[in-house]
């Protein structure tokens, strides 16, 4: 990236407009390489671009978010009747998106990123990427049952059998389940299906990347390493960092 005026520099991230950039310069709370910022100063890519001690990111550099969606968000761009929408509750300086929902009822792992090729990626049925979820239902769970979708449920409302999916029984009432394609609340139609109802619905892993210590409503960044698989996963070339 060519050198680029700060306060157009704060708008091309996303941050606020050129005319509120300015404001903030004034203000003091933007800085440039550690140092408080004047009005004019112009920036390259290479430059560390601070807003109150936060770091903004170029609007070039693609990124990925781990985040914790809690229950109650909705997987939605826009939608005057959700109470929370997820791309208002991740406030990150560049504006990211959802790459595979979760429901409003469930909880858990979803990646937010701004690259649009890694969404189409992920969200290619074919691919066969793994997602991994904690499954606790209302009553304890028979071997039938489990077997049953291990092999494949059979949705008479989609008119289509699912994929065969790992699933390990943890407790009574709790499974691990690992699928391979994202149907709409296909867990939930799958349990349905065999006569049991979800009680709560965590999704811990998508592909290679794991929620880990993460806290309902926070998020990360991704290592390089995390980065490096889930690109080469996808089939896509690594980003520059």
């Amino acid at each position: 990236m060519e050198e680029m005026r700060l306060n157009k520099y704060l708008a091309a991230c996303g941050i606020c407009s050129r005319r509120d950039a300015d404001k903030l310069i004034e203000q003091g709370v933007v800085a440039v390489n550690g140092q408080t910022a004047d009005r004019g100063l112009k920036v390259t890519q290479k430059d560390l671009v601070t807003v109150r001690g936060r770091r903004v990111c170029s609007p070039d550099r693609k990124v990925v978010l781990a985040y914790y969606k809690p229950v109650g968000v909705t997987c939605t761009e826009r939608d005057a009747h959700a109470d929370k929408i997820v791309t208002q509750e991740v406030r990150y300086p560049i504006r990211v998106t959802y790459a595979g929902r979760l429901d409003k009822e469930s909880e858990g792992l979803l990646l937010m990123t701004n690259d649009g090729d890694l969404i189409n990626a992920m969200m290619r049925g074919a691919n066969g990427h793994e997602k991994e979820y904690i499954v606790k239902a209302v009553k304890a769970w028979t071997p039938e049952a489990l077997e049953h979708m291990r092999q494949g449920i059979y949705l008479k409302e989609l008119e289509l059998v699912t994929r065969p999916c790992k699933i390990e029984q943890i407790d009574p009432k709790t499974i691990r389940m690992v699928l391979t394609q994202g149907i709409n609340r296909q867990i939930r139609r799958m349990c349905k299906a065999e006569g049991y109802e979800v009680a709560s619905l965590k999704r811990t892993r998508v592909i290679d990347v794991n929620l880990a210590k993460l806290k309902p409503g926070e998020y990360r960044e991704l290592t390089r390493q995390e980065m490096q698989g889930l690109y080469a996963k996808c089939g896509l070339k690594e980003p520059v960092m």
